[in-house]
């Protein structure tokens, strides 16, 4: 029955985008080029919407409710047409930042507040526990508001978000299975194929965007499932989403350090992403996206990795894991372009001649 489902949803998905894209200019969620965007003509966005419709349907058909952990079933759910409004708005009226965060906030509140999904306590590797206490709540909000955010930012070439957001789904999937967790691996498979349905139309040269309606909703999934899977366990443990979620997060993350370095308001916008810096690398754009669906692709194995190692194999794990980011990070100047302390100190260790006597 789940493979059927997932056909259908990705079939929905390939029906369903071109009915939104009509709707799309019809409303006016359109998005025009400017010096941040690589596009160069009006292109519809909203197409997240159709990911969101197949998504219905395929919960609708296989009803995962039933499976552990669905009793955050109709949290979930509720909170999705929450994020989906606000992405809508966006795309149509272009509303606040504000306000846009205020429709996140209340999402994550109905999961975590109305649905009771929160990390109340973590277990040390070397002994000892975590607890939050009243910080759960909150620590849990920016979990999801973060993650929701880190998957917009990297929507900036055609299928990067949903490729990278179908690869982490995909990843999600299968350390659930592992785990024993059937309905987050129902779920993310659900959200995949329909995803995955959409990137035929979404695929560099996109016919549609994906919009704040897509990429907000997927981030909003994405970090409610991948919590679903690992809260209240080991610190160890806790780190798997943290992996499998290494690309956008790790963009984020140097996002906000490039704004903290040169001095720039952390909300101010720019065109030194990652996907960005690829493109100034000289990689074409297709390029850049097959390139960045590797990375992730590599992440979510490091994860899987990581999740059967010893504890000492999991730290080896990280350690290489941080050292090949920095590398990365430093080759293509995603902080700032003079900014490569680690290759200006490998490049320090010359072999030694030694001559012949």
């Amino acid at each position: 029955m789940l493979y059927i489902t997932l056909a259908i949803c990705f079939f929905a998905s390939i029906l369903l985008t071109p009915l939104v894209k009509k709707l799309a200019f019809k409303i006016g969620a359109t998005d025009k080029p400017n010096q941040r965007k690589v596009h160069s003509r009006i292109m519809p966005r909203l197409g997240g919407l159709a990911i969101f419709l197949s998504f219905l349907i395929g919960i609708l058909i296989i009803n995962p409710s039933h499976e552990l952990l669905g009793e955050y079933h109709l949290s979930i759910v509720i909170a999705g047409f929450i994020i989906i409004l606000t992405g809508m708005l966006d795309d149509v009226k272009e509303i606040s930042p504000k306000v846009k965060l205020a429709g996140q906030i209340a999402a994550a509140a109905v999961v975590v507040i109305y649905g009771g999904l929160k990390v109340e306590f973590i277990n040390l590797p070397f002994g000892g526990i975590i607890d939050f206490g009243y910080l759960s709540i909150p620590l849990t909000m920016i979990w999801i508001i973060g993650i929701t955010n880190a998957i917009n930012l990297i929507d900036g070439l055609d299928g990067l978000a949903g490729g990278v957001s179908s690869i982490a789904l995909v990843a999600i999937a299968g350390m659930s299975f592992i785990t024993g967790t059937p309905y987050v691996a129902i779920m993310a498979l659900i959200v995949a194929a329909s995803t995955t349905g959409f990137l035929i139309y979404n695929f560099h040269p996109a016919k549609i965007f994906m919009g704040d309606t897509g990429a907000l909703f997927l981030g909003y999934i994405i970090s409610v499932l991948s919590l679903l899977g690992y809260k209240n366990i080991t610190f160890v443990s806790l780190i798997i989403p943290i992996i499998i979620l290494g690309v956008p997060i790790s963009d984020t993350f140097f996002a906000i350090i490039r704004r903290l370095v040169n001095k720039q308001p952390l909300s101010a916008p720019d065109k030194s992403h990652l996907h960005h810096c690829l493109l100034k690398s000289g990689f074409t754009h297709r390029q850049t996206v097959l390139l960045i669906y590797f990375m992730a692709a590599l992440f979510g194995l490091a994860a899987f990795i990581f999740s059967q190692a010893t504890v000492w194999g999991s730290i080896i794990v990280i350690i290489a894991l941080l050292i090949t980011i920095e590398l990365v990070v430093e080759s293509i100047g995603l902080i700032r372009e003079d900014y490569k302390p680690l290759l200006k100190f490998l490049k320090g260790f010359k072999p030694v001649n030694v001559k012949n006597r």
